[in-house]
């Protein structure tokens, strides 16, 4: 009876799980369609049209004679009204930064499915790719972005892959907080990071905090294993997962990335 009783209430967690998945993995902040973003250094707002019904929002912050363009794809909560703080950290290096909010962040609108979201991101590259040589693309995840950041570099020619805080897998972040459960089965998003960085064929740099909690750094070392000839591993000793821009070895990284 014990048994029946386990088994029943794991396929309840199960129905549950995967009926309000998206309300724990997603967590955005959404803007008012008139909502007037302000920045004290020059940008332009972007709206992208990947489907029908479906518009991307994005921000364009710009130099007069950019070395390149860093498209930035954030992680899962707020819009790029906050990211956009981060666009500083590459802007002054002379590079253009591009932002953009996933379906249902900010301005974004449209039903998520894993295939439309990166559906979407390709759209916004090849749209950027208008203006940019790809050569002088660079791919920027973060945490939830990471996914989508490989799969890009994957499908495309960017110069580099950058991946903050990555994971192997998102299955394998949600198998740490919900082990009893057929994760396999019940998530609707895989966002396999460790299937895609396989075929990038342009040099990685992952940066990972070693005290990082959410997504342990063991995912980006197993990441590194790939391919240690292509994926430089960068290490922020007593880093966490939502910190990493208060260490200084973290802008050196990006200088030393952008710079030379």
């Amino acid at each position: 009876m014990i048994i029946v009783y386990t088994i029943g209430g794991i396929l309840l967690l199960s129905v549950l799980a995967y009926l309000v998945q998206e309300k724990l993995i997603f967590k955005p902040e959404k803007l008012k369609q008139d909502f007037l973003f302000e920045y004290d250094i020059p940008f332009e707002e972007l709206f992208f049209q990947p489907a029908p019904g479906v518009r991307i929002n994005g921000l364009h912050f710009y130099r007069n004679q950019p070395k390149g363009l860093l498209l930035y794809l954030h992680g899962n909560t707020r819009s790029i009204k906050g990211w956009a703080k981060y666009a500083k950290d590459f802007y002054r290096y002379d590079y253009d930064v591009v932002l953009v909010d996933y379906r249902g962040f900010g301005k974004s609108t449209g039903k998520r499915t894993e295939k439309d979201m990166l559906n979407d991101m390709q759209h916004v590259y090849d749209k950027l790719c208008e203006k940019y040589q790809q050569h002088h693309i660079l791919v920027y995840g973060r945490s939830m972005g990471s996914g989508f950041a490989a799969k890009l570099a994957s499908d495309n020619q960017p110069r580099y892959l950058i991946l903050d805080a990555p994971y192997y897998s998102f299955k394998k972040v949600v198998e740490r907080f919900l082990p009893i459960l057929p994760i396999k089965y019940v998530l609707r998003f895989h966002l396999r990071t460790d299937k895609w960085i396989q075929k990038v064929n342009c040099h990685t740099y992952i940066i990972h905090g070693t005290k990082d909690r959410l997504i342990p750094i063991q995912h980006s070392e197993k990441l590194q294993r790939f391919n240690p000839h292509k994926i430089t591993l960068i290490r922020i000793h007593g880093g966490g997962h939502n910190n990493l821009p208060s260490f200084s070895e973290y802008h050196n990284f990006v200088r030393d990335i952008l710079k030379y």
